[in-house]
């Protein structure tokens, strides 16, 4: 018998339990310095901030706004946007906005017109689907018990004591949150003979590490969240495969080691001592890409939803 897949109705929850859900969803996403501002009433247009995380470029302080309510409105956006930016503190890098409800193109074109007037040039919109669809692919576990009306706790530390738990995880949910590791740009822009790899080896380390023990860190190394490692996976098979993906991320990473003291990936000349850009053989692009390959298909052979793959 095939199972349906039912979209998530999250206006049958009230605002502050999809607060509750949006924070601890972005704790789950290795978000850092988040700070649930709204649960206090005077959010000055900042139900949650938070910092992002990226590989290949500079992190952003983003300002989260929880819209709980069925049109997200332009009026409404731009009102909570230019609060933001006036209140104490710097200005964000970024504003997000998490909906219960659909969003067109042209309302996401002018807030994005309206964000970049204000000085913010970063601006992201999800719509329930797209919230609910990165909810599935990397806090499976949390949407569950929100559906199944467990509540979540009020206070932030008990929501992060709760997202931390692994209460009696599954192997498919402990193989959705460690799948979130591979999901950067390390493991999907394919390598070209001339290549920017500011990160490249740290993010290769940081995975190992993550896979191993599930603690994950950020590039300068501090801890982001506790995941599932492979030693909470039940299945003896599963357990021997992702122990193979282990040894393919540090082949990876040895191959990355061996060729740069060789000489066959180099600086690119330039005399800049932080230059991210690096000059690559042939072969060794097709020896990364290839072990990347199959560290990926590895992984996908014991998660089937797992979509990371080479651009």
């Amino acid at each position: 018998m095939t199972s349906m897949v039912h979209p998530i109705h999250f206006e049958d929850y009230s605002g502050a339990q999809f607060e509750r859900l949006v924070f601890a969803y972005h704790l789950r996403a290795g978000w850092t310095d988040l700070a649930w501002t709204g649960q206090s009433g005077g959010d000055q247009g900042r139900d949650i901030i938070g910092v992002e995380e990226f590989d290949d470029q500079p992190s952003r302080r983003t300002v989260i706004q929880c819209a709980n309510r069925d049109t997200l409105t332009l009026k409404k956006a731009s009102e909570d946007m230019k609060k933001a930016v006036s209140a104490a503190g710097a200005k964000p890098d970024a504003f997000k906005f998490v909906c219960r409800g659909a969003v067109s193109d042209s309302t996401r074109r002018k807030i994005a017109e309206a964000a970049a007037a204000l000085g913010v040039q970063h601006v992201t919109i999800w719509s329930s689907v797209e919230f609910e669809e990165n909810l599935r692919l990397r806090a499976e576990y949390l949407l569950h018990r929100f559906v199944k009306g467990i509540e979540f706790p009020e206070a932030e530390a008990k929501i992060r004591s709760f997202v931390d738990d692994f209460p009696e995880l599954s192997d498919a949910e402990a193989l959705t949150l460690m799948a979130a590791v591979f999901d950067r740009p390390a493991f999907r822009t394919p390598f070209y003979q001339e290549s920017s790899l500011p990160a490249f080896q740290r993010a290769v380390e940081d995975t190992i590490r993550a896979l191993s023990t599930g603690v994950w860190q950020t590039r300068d190394g501090t801890e982001i969240k506790r995941i599932p490692s492979l030693n909470h996976i039940r299945d003896q098979g599963i357990r021997k495969v992702l122990s193979q993906v282990v040894n393919g991320v540090d082949e990876l990473r040895r191959i990355f080691v061996v060729r740069l003291r060789e000489g066959e990936i180099q600086p690119c000349g330039c005399d800049m001592p932080d230059c991210p850009t690096f000059m690559l053989s042939p072969r060794v692009v097709k020896e990364l890409d290839a072990a990347r390959h199959q560290v990926l298909t590895l992984f996908g052979s014991v998660h089937k939803p797992f979509d990371v793959t080479l651009r």
